[in-house]
């Protein structure tokens, strides 16, 4: 009887999963399990969506999840992965992770309740064949792939993406008549336009459907960053870059009618700060790393809300952070447990 072997098809080789030591904790964490923690997070300002825009939300929720899971079918049949268990060739499956899900409930929630069914759609391919597949699957991605459909969009179909597509004079609902607080500031002539701090943060203000509650995004937010499946070092670089650029346009320009409060609670900071930022594939490994990471994603956003023409910044904030990671980490490198040896630190010298 010939013994099997690695190569045959009885007995598959054991693989080991082997990290730079010393090995002093292990975690046990799986990316399903984060990605159910994401979900999770997030109930609150779907919740907070749908209380605010209604069946609006749901409509723009359930195509961007359906189209991301469709898309995620497609892209790992073309790359030859399975749905379940072990991959038509021998690899790991793609959409029973969950990513795809977390990519389409981002996406959605980052979306105006007025955009058309097509947005959603086409967002959805470019998240998930240009954002993740583009780059060999989930693990590889360089940018966020729900920032990547989201810009996307946001470019191509400006005439249903822009401000005036926020509003709807005489709709049933009396929110969606109202310019966004940011587009608000952007038109206005004072402080008198701009809702008050209390509605940005209970999230009775137009906007996009993840950015209109800042309380709904803190408590999902806690919650992420209580299970460990996001920085919370990022989200705290987030606003505290967000508030030192805010003082600083404030003292620029004390005419306009923002404030620091206002620039923390107007908009998608918060939802970016919590639930986009914190991507583990797309942010820095090291404490310092994410906290560099974190700042200058609040001081761009801010940048880019008082500079551009864009009355918000989130999503291009993000993507030049993403951009960055590979030079951060590269030079946030954490000394070896026990220092580096000496022979290293002269062959640097």
């Amino acid at each position: 009887m010939t013994p099997a072997t690695p190569s045959s098809p009885d007995l598959e080789a054991p693989r080991l999963h082997v990290a730079p030591g010393p090995h002093l904790v292990s975690g046990g964490r799986s990316t399903r399990g984060m990605m159910v923690d994401v979900l999770v997070g997030l109930a609150p300002v779907l919740a907070a969506a749908v209380l605010v825009f209604r069946e609006w939300a749901l409509l723009q929720l359930a195509l961007c999840l359906v189209s991301c899971a469709l898309f995620e079918t497609l892209f790992a049949r073309l790359r030859g992965r399975g749905l379940r268990g072990r991959g038509l060739r021998g690899r790991e499956a793609s959409l029973t992770d969950g990513s795809a899900l977390v990519t389409g409930a981002i996406l959605g929630l980052s979306l105006p309740w007025s955009a058309p069914w097509y947005v959603a759609v086409v967002a959805s391919a470019v998240a998930i064949g240009i954002g993740k597949a583009a780059y060999g699957g989930l693990g590889q991605n360089v940018f966020n792939p729900a920032m990547v459909g989201r810009a996307f969009v946001m470019v191509s179909f400006a005439s249903v993406m822009g401000a005036a597509s926020y509003v709807r004079p005489g709709a049933d609902l009396s929110i969606v008549t109202q310019a966004t607080p940011l587009t608000a500031a952007k038109e206005a002539a004072g402080a008198a336009d701009i809702p008050g701090l209390w509605p940005m943060f209970l999230g009775v203000t137009n906007g996009s459907l993840g950015e209109t509650s800042a309380l709904a995004c803190l408590l999902g937010g806690v919650w992420l960053c209580w299970r460990r499946s996001a920085a919370w070092r990022i989200p705290a670089g987030v606003f505290a870059g967000a508030a030192a650029a805010a003082a600083v346009a404030v003292l620029a320009n004390p005419a306009s009618p923002l404030g620091v409060p206002h620039h923390l609670l107007a908009g998608s900071l918060a939802f970016g700060a919590f639930f986009i930022a914190t991507d583990p594939v797309t942010s820095p490994l090291s404490h310092r790393g994410q906290w560099l990471f974190g700042l200058g994603i609040g001081v761009l956003v801010i940048t880019i809300r008082m500079l551009s023409n864009y009355p918000e910044g989130v999503v291009f904030a993000v993507l030049l952070m993403n951009a960055a990671v590979p030079l951060i980490d590269r030079a946030t490198i954490p000394e070896p447990l026990g220092g580096i040896p000496s022979a290293d630190r002269e062959a640097a010298s």
